[in-house]
């Protein structure tokens, strides 16, 4: 069951702000013309009779004459400008509401899917710079979305490995192809944890994104903190007869960061050259 307000199509929604704007501009057109009609009702007459009295005409009939007159007069007026505001303030009202039907049909698409959906830019206003603004986002999520398909690509086919050599190993050792030697299992069990390493990238990643709004910065010296995660690894680098070399260059300058978050992304690049440089290799780091 959904809840919610009824979803009504852009022109709808574009028609009932225009027919409100429309609304407004007659509302104040009407109290304008209230407005004047009151003040001939009472100054203008009231100054009209005082002439009349000067110049010693009679006032009974005229009175009325110049009331029903200046009313006359004032309707067609009246009809006339409305006729013309709202003609004109349609137009108008129409044209700069064009964008944001523009946004909505826009937001409709991106909502689907469509991410390369874009709102054309007419002006420099600030309808404009909402436009541009609007369209900023639209390349945001078009970009991330094109990273999360990547990533899920990339996870898919790196999976895809370990899995596919153990159900080989697997269907080889169910059908007797294969003897449950040692070697087997120790095999499996290597493509086993291989897989579980893959699962625990793909859990960091997930963790580091959820992560990403509670950094604690603090200035930190990078130089410093490269130097301490290698020193963790040196030993192991040394057992393996890897050469590391390491060169800070101008490094002695504080930045903001989070030292912790760092270290693990640090450590990680550490362990991966420690784990693919072949024995006797070298590892050379630089910062800048």
């Amino acid at each position: 069951m959904q809840t919610g307000a009824p979803e009504t199509s852009g022109r709808g929604r574009d028609a009932g702000l225009l027919v409100k704007l429309l609304g407004i501009h007659v509302l104040i057109i009407a109290c304008v013309i209230s407005i004047v009609w009151l003040a001939i009702d009472t100054l203008a007459v009231h100054y009209f009779m005082i002439l009349m009295d000067r110049y010693n005409v009679p006032t009974a009939s005229t009175q009325q004459m110049f009331l029903a007159s200046v009313h006359r007069y004032l309707i067609w007026a009246s009809a006339t400008a409305l006729v013309v505001s709202i003609l004109l303030g349609f137009t108008l009202l129409r044209r700069l509401l064009s964008p944001l039907s523009d946004m909505i049909r826009t937001t409709r698409r991106i909502s689907s899917g469509d991410f390369s959906a874009r709102v054309p830019v007419r002006s420099h206003d600030e309808v404009g710079q909402l436009a541009w603004s609007f369209n900023r986002m639209a390349e945001s999520l078009e970009r991330t979305e094109g990273l999360r398909k990547k990533l899920m690509i990339d996870v898919a086919h790196e999976l895809r490995t370990p899995l596919t050599n153990i159900r080989g190993y697997m269907e080889a050792l169910v059908d007797g192809v294969a003897p449950p030697s040692q070697e087997t299992f120790e095999i499996v069990q290597a493509e086993t944890l291989r897989l579980g390493g893959l699962v625990e990238d793909v859990l960091d990643l997930a963790r580091a994104d959820a992560a990403a709004g509670s950094l604690n910065l603090q200035p930190i010296r990078l130089g410093s903190l490269v130097e301490d995660e290698i020193s963790r690894f040196r030993s192991r680098f040394e057992s393996k007869g890897i050469r590391v070399s390491l060169k800070t260059g101008a490094s002695e300058g504080s930045v903001l960061g989070d030292a912790d978050k760092l270290g693990q992304v640090l450590r990680n690049l550490t362990q991966n050259a420690l784990q693919y440089t072949p024995e006797g290799g070298e590892v050379r780091v630089s910062l800048e």
